[in-house]
């Protein structure tokens, strides 16, 4: 079997960060990437766990020495997965990216033959704004910035290998091991 670069993407609150820790404690053989900010931490987020929170003027020069798979700016802040830990996890394991729709198009046409990009959409829009809303991690105009956002990622999603609907949990955590098991076995 392959290892695959599995690319996790979706709306603020669609939940991709609780879906990517079910996956990892679920799948021995996945490793998760931890990519590169300039935004400060949430509460409970640490650094070389949830991110590496780097300052603008260090991502910068990251950046100038090509050491970022994929970057983008959004919401003010930089975001960047780191190439070298990808490529060196690769060998061993199957790597997954919880990243936005241009990072994760980004990955694809860089390593198209290893990358897997998976969208995890929302049930409907209303549910998505009150998981947004329950989450209370961001202002109320982050918050409203994240949802005008979103039309633009879900267009994205013809773009994306898979798509899968959020409505559960444990199907959808299921539904994306099967996926993962599926392209690991495929002879590229």
């Amino acid at each position: 079997m392959r290892n695959v670069l599995v690319v996790i993407s979706g709306p603020s609150g669609v939940g991709k960060g609780t879906l990517v820790d079910l996956l990892l404690q679920e799948d021995a053989g996945l490793v998760k990437s931890v990519s590169c900010t300039t935004r400060a931490p949430r509460e409970g987020e640490r650094d070389g766990v949830s991110y590496y929170f780097i300052t603008p003027q260090e991502f910068r020069s990251r950046i100038a020495e090509n050491d970022f798979l994929e970057y983008d700016e959004h919401f003010g802040n930089f975001y960047g997965t780191p190439r070298s830990f990808v490529e060196r996890q690769l060998r061993a394991h199957s790597v997954i990216l919880e990243i936005d729709v241009v990072g994760a198009l980004n990955a694809k046409r860089l390593m198209p033959r290893d990358t897997v990009l998976i969208m995890v959409a929302p049930p409907s829009q209303e549910e998505l704004e009150a998981r947004l809303a329950v989450r209370g991690s961001e202002s109320d105009e982050e918050r409203a910035a994240r949802l005008r956002r979103v039309k633009y990622e879900l267009d994205q999603a013809p773009l994306y290998d898979y798509v899968v609907v959020n409505d559960d949990l444990q199907r959808t955590k299921a539904e994306i091991l099967s996926i993962i098991r599926k392209e690991k076995e495929k002879i590229v």
